[in-house]
Formats: C-alpha cells, sequence, structure tokens
C-alpha cells in the first residue's frame, strides 16, 4: 500500500468534514487545500495541519505529486470548471452533488475521466447510512417481496435553506430531493426511471425570490414500482442545519418504515429549548466516537483510489439523477409529466 495525496477545494461546513477525515487516515500522505474565506483557511489549517494551503484552487490542481482531488467548493457553478481541471490533471476526482448544472457538462467531464481511467464520483453521503444500507439489502436481496411503492420525506431547516437559496437557483429538487432519488434509484436497480411529475409550493421565500418552499416529486420506474419523494427547507430552527427524514417501502410479501427524524436524542437547555445534536445530514464530531456518513464516504473514496476499488456512486449513477430531477424541474414549470429518457431541445437548461 502507499499513501496518497490529496488535494480538497473548499473546506467549509462539508469540506471541513472532508478535510478532517483525511487528515486522520494513514492512507494519506500529503493533504492539501484550497479555501477563499481567510479565517476559514486558517481554522482548517489549525486543525488538519496541510502540507499546502492556498486561496486559489487552481494552484492547488497544479501541486505536483497530487493523486486525488475532492471538490467541496460552493457556489455549485463552480464544480464544473474545478472537475474538469482537475481530470485534464490526470487526478482522480469526488465532487459533492451536482456534478454540474447542465446535463452535457456532466457528460463531458464523465467521459474524460473515463478516457484518462481515472476514478470519478459524487457525494451521496445517504447511502453511507446503516439504515439505508440495510433498505439497499432487503430490496437487492427481494427479503420483502417485490417493491410496489417508495415514499421519502425529507425536511432541513429554514437556516439551512437561507443558505443554499442564497448561493444558488437549484430546486429542492436538485439539493435536497437528490439524495433521496439517488438512494431509491440506487436501491431499485435495475429498474429504471421512465415518468416524472413534480409540483412545487412556497408561501416562505417566494415573499422575496422565487425560491419554492418545498417540491414533491413522483417517478414511475419501468416495471410499474412507484417513488414519492418531498424535500423542503423551511422547518423553524430548532437545531443548526438539523435534518428530519421519513421513509415507507410497501412491497409485495413486507415493508420497511424507517425513522431518520434524529429525535433520539434531545438536548434541553434553558437558552435554546430542544435541540436534536447529531442530526445533520453529514453527521457531526463527538469526540472519538461518532462523525457520520460523510466522513464514511470520504475515507471510501480514498480507499478506492489507494487499492484501486470501485467507487461507491458511478458517474453514470449520478447523471440519472440529475436527469430525473431535471425532468422534475419541467414537470413543474410544464404542469405535466415528463417521460425519460427525455427527447427535447431542453437537455441543456440549467437544473
Amino acid at each position: 500500500m502507499k499513501p496518497i495525496n490529496v488535494g480538497i477545494i473548499g473546506t467549509g461546513w462539508t469540506g471541513g468534514i472532508r478535510a478532517n477525515a483525511c487528515s486522520k487516515t494513514p492512507l494519506i500522505n500529503e493533504l492539501h487545500i484550497a479555501e477563499t474565506n481567510p479565517e476559514r483557511l486558517n481554522e482548517i489549517k489549525e486543525q488538519t495541519n496541510p502540507t499546502f494551503a492556498t486561496n486559489d484552487w487552481e494552484k492547488l490542481i497544479q501541486q505536483k505529486g497530487l493523486d486525488a482531488i475532492i471538490v467541496s467548493a460552493t457556489p455549485e457553478s463552480t464544480h464544473y470548471p474545478m472537475i474538469k481541471a482537475a481530470l485534464e490533471a490526470g487526478k482522480h476526482v469526488f465532487v459533492e452533488k451536482p456534478i454540474s448544472t447542465t446535463i452535457e457538462e456532466a457528460d463531458e467531464v464523465i467521459a474524460t475521466a473515463e478516457a484518462n481511467n481515472l476514478k470519478f464520483t459524487v457525494g451521496y453521503s445517504q447511502r453511507f447510512k446503516p439504515r439505508f444500507a440495510y433498505i439497499n439489502k432487503v430490496l437487492k436481496e427481494g427479503l420483502a417481496g417485490d417493491p410496489v411503492t417508495c415514499l421519502v420525506s425529507r425536511n432541513v431547516t429554514r437556516e439551512l435553506g437561507k443558505k443554499i437559496t442564497g448561493r444558488s437557483k437549484l430546486s429542492p429538487a436538485a439539493m435536497e430531493a437528490t439524495h433521496d432519488l439517488d438512494f431509491l434509484l440506487w436501491c431499485l436497480q435495475p429498474r429504471k426511471p421512465v415518468r416524472v411529475y413534480s409540483q412545487t409550493s412556497g408561501k416562505l421565500f417566494r415573499q422575496q425570490s422565487e425560491t419554492p418552499d418545498h417540491q414533491w416529486i413522483l417517478v414511475t420506474m419501468d416495471d410499474g414500482t412507484t417513488i414519492t419523494v418531498g424535500a423542503g427547507w423551511i422547518l423553524p430552527i430548532g437545531y443548526p442545519n438539523y435534518s428530519q427524514c421519513w421513509i415507507e417501502v410497501i412491497c409485495t410479501e413486507g415493508a420497511l418504515t424507517i425513522d431518520d427524524t434524529h429525535k433520539e436524542v434531545q438536548l434541553n437547555t434553558t437558552e435554546h429549548g430542544i435541540r436534536y445534536p447529531m442530526s445533520s445530514m453529514p453527521g457531526e464530531p463527538v469526540d472519538h466516537v461518532f462523525a457520520g456518513p460523510m466522513q464514511e464516504e470520504t475515507i471510501h473514496f480514498v480507499e478506492a483510489v489507494v487499492y484501486d476499488r470501485p467507487v461507491m456512486v458511478k458517474p453514470s449513477e449520478a447523471r440519472l439523477v440529475m436527469d430525473v430531477y431535471i425532468a422534475a424541474d419541467m414537470s413543474d414549470e410544464l404542469g405535466e409529466p415528463v417521460t425519460l429518457p427525455r427527447n427535447d431541445t431542453r437537455q441543456g437548461k440549467n437544473a
């Protein structure tokens, strides 16, 4: 085994989790980071003791000896040029969702990775939650019979919603429901989506912008299985970055119900009232005991590079998820279902 050198572009909330995960594993020799916020850059430098630190992502990619790049930068529109530059420099790439803002850009970087025999994957960290992995096992092994319908309802706080909508015009389908679309499409493989219908609703964020508060998506698979995914970002602020999720999977010979609302641990103080620690989607460090799915996902990518193993999320799978949420946004705009694969002139429309 030969340790590798990894560069991380963007060390905010999620990038910081990945940087700390990388700094603690013996699989990485050198850690290089790029961050535009000077205060955050200094904070992550103190936490991770990187070999190289800069505020310029292009300088990071130009560093000699780097084997892999993790792109955790915001806004999401920056992903495509960073991925492209890293792949063209011969680096393996991990990127937070989405791959890009258009299908054409996604197809280009996927083709570049394949042409250069480089590992390329997208951050769908919910696959690394034990509860979610169990659902995948049950469906893949037919332990409850043939799936009939799947429901996922996910909501996050308006604090997180403001952060997301303040930096991007991407919809709840593209930014929140995308995790659950990926998860269910993964569980239901080799079934493929053939029809998408979606509606949005908004009474809070639409007072000042065009951003909806919530989006429901109904997907029909090629065998008749239905997927219903709802995602919103206007929960009251009970805990920073809190996320609650409810999952129901109904099959011909059984059913699964997953309570992922994170209310089993409560911290009640006179200053803040009831809060739910360890409740964010990426997970949160608690000394040496807990970090969460994002740390596991980061180490998985590093191991895939070091040991030449397959990545968990294939770029083609992320591309399919992108196609579904773009279809959902089109359906909401048109007020009618959209058929997949799409045969229209709007494939390049921003997600």
